[in-house]
């Protein structure tokens, strides 16, 4: 795989539809569907980045995803209800490695949508982008050590634990054990 045609690929971001689902790229007025869910603290707890603080610092994240877009560099869908178009999370590549033909994915979901198998749903549809359209032969997530919903939805999608890094990412000041999972193409389904 070659980084010019990720960057090729991820310019003029294809939609992705599942059966509930439209993952697409993220627009400014997508601001109000994200703050609703990126200012709380439920849903940052184990990310690696802090809640939003207002609505204005969302805005101006989607504006500079935009910029991303163009150039091809940013590989995040927004992950919309097919029926109303709300934005209700993200899923996508995180990174590539580009020599190794691998990549790493991540997500985030609005919490009124968890334990409704939708972030499984859209992981799945990246999942097969990566393996069809990338031609990527592994595709790794990784998970902080205590968030078992998010290592529940890397196995959904045929995922395997790999093992757990200890002290391996410094997070909000703290040093955090990260969980590896992943997927070679000749396992997925």
């Amino acid at each position: 795989m070659k980084r010019e045609t990720v960057y090729r690929i991820f310019s003029h971001l294809p939609e992705l539809e599942t059966e509930r689902l439209l993952l697409r790229r993220m627009r400014v007025d997508d601001a109000d569907d994200m703050f609703a869910y990126a200012h709380r603290m439920d849903v940052t707890k184990y990310l690696t980045w802090a809640p939003h603080p207002d609505r204005a610092y969302t805005v101006e994240y989607l504006q500079y995803l935009a910029s991303r877009y163009r150039v091809g560099d940013f590989y995040d869908w927004g992950v919309t209800l097919a029926e109303s178009g709300r934005l209700i999370g993200t899923c996508g590549f995180t990174s590539f490695d580009f020599a190794h033909n691998s990549a790493q994915v991540g997500y985030v979901l609005h919490p009124d949508y968890w334990g409704q198998g939708i972030i499984p749903e859209a992981l799945h549809a990246v999942v097969h982008f990566g393996f069809r359209e990338l031609n990527l032969h592994r595709i790794e997530a990784h998970y902080i050590i205590g968030n078992d919903r998010s290592r529940r939805v890397m196995e959904k999608v045929g995922m395997t634990y790999e093992g757990t890094r200890r002290g391996a990412m410094r997070i909000k000041g703290i040093y955090r054990d990260i969980g590896v999972c992943a997927v070679l193409r000749n396992e997925f389904q």
